[in-house]
């Protein structure tokens, strides 16, 4: 089965990507100061294991997850902007 074409859109403090009728929110944070990493956000991926609601109860499975950080680097990457999966 082909899966939809993921959406990715940059909002204050999150980014919301979407697929096939889903939405995931994923908090982006800036990197600590003392950390001394050169990204310009980091994304947490114990965070990332369920869809919004009304979908709550679908699980992101490996597959998925994988399309999805795809999906955020790149559209990151056109504006300029680095993410870092911790």
């Amino acid at each position: 089965m082909a899966r939809a074409k993921i959406k990715v859109e940059m909002t204050e403090g999150a980014i919301r990507v979407h697929q096939d009728g889903r939405t995931l929110t994923i908090h982006a944070e800036a990197p600590d100061a003392e950390s001394g990493e050169e990204t310009d956000f980091v994304v947490r991926l114990d965070e990332i294991d369920v869809w919004d609601a009304p979908d709550q109860d679908k699980e992101i499975d490996i597959d998925d997850l994988q399309r999805i950080l795809d999906a955020v680097e790149k559209e990151l990457a056109k504006h300029g902007l680095t993410v870092d999966f911790d």
